[in-house]
């Protein structure tokens, strides 16, 4: 592993691909409220952090399989519309817990056009947090789930079995996946009326 004298071995989580150690620096120096967003193969994490030296302080959080428990998703768990609801959700319990703005934090994802993580932080903006995000354009159809919706219809008259494949959670949930953006409005609804 270690290539000649010169060679530095880098902390464990910069090794197992957890922690960005330039930015976590930086976040630390600015003593920001931090609007953390982490994606996993199944769901969605949000969470509101402030920096402790004894370790970090959740604030508020959000797990994208409350949207299921909770208030009845029945869509996927780490797709655009669930990342948006659980951006959302977070959002308004950091807005109940006191907290006004926060900072982005993506950790070690790479940014790019259209991502999950921006609807997740749209979902908080949206709640009322306020977080810097630039003018990144997110397609409001995409947070509705209407991509989703058009492509089963064009699935289901082209390939009946593959969609049965691909849309079988939606499916054993009792969701046809064309009606997922009424679904998401509902869920939505469900969420603001809550009073999380």
């Amino acid at each position: 592993m270690a290539l000649g004298p010169n060679y530095k071995v880098k902390p464990r989580r910069r090794r197992e691909g957890k922690t960005n150690y330039y930015k976590r620096y930086v976040y630390v120096l600015s003593r920001a409220i931090r609007l953390v967003v982490r994606l996993t193969n199944e769901y969605v994490i949000v969470s509101v952090m402030k920096f402790d030296p004894k370790g970090d302080i959740t604030i508020a959080s959000a797990h994208s399989i409350e949207l299921v428990k909770k208030y009845g998703w029945k869509g996927d768990t780490n797709n655009t519309p669930a990342a948006y609801l659980t951006g959302f959700l977070a959002g308004l319990r950091a807005k109940k817990a006191g907290i006004e703005s926060a900072v982005a934090d993506i950790g070690l994802f790479t940014p790019t056009k259209g991502a999950r993580v921006f609807y997740a932080i749209k979902g908080a903006l949206d709640a009322g947090l306020k977080v810097p995000m630039g003018d990144i354009e997110l397609d409001e159809n995409r947070i509705k789930g209407v991509h989703i919706s058009e492509y089963a219809k064009k699935l289901e008259a082209e390939n009946p079995e593959k969609f049965n494949k691909l849309f079988s959670r939606y499916l054993s949930r009792g969701l046809n996946p064309k009606d997922l953006p009424s679904h998401f409005e509902e869920v939505l609804n469900k969420i603001k009326s809550s009073g999380e």
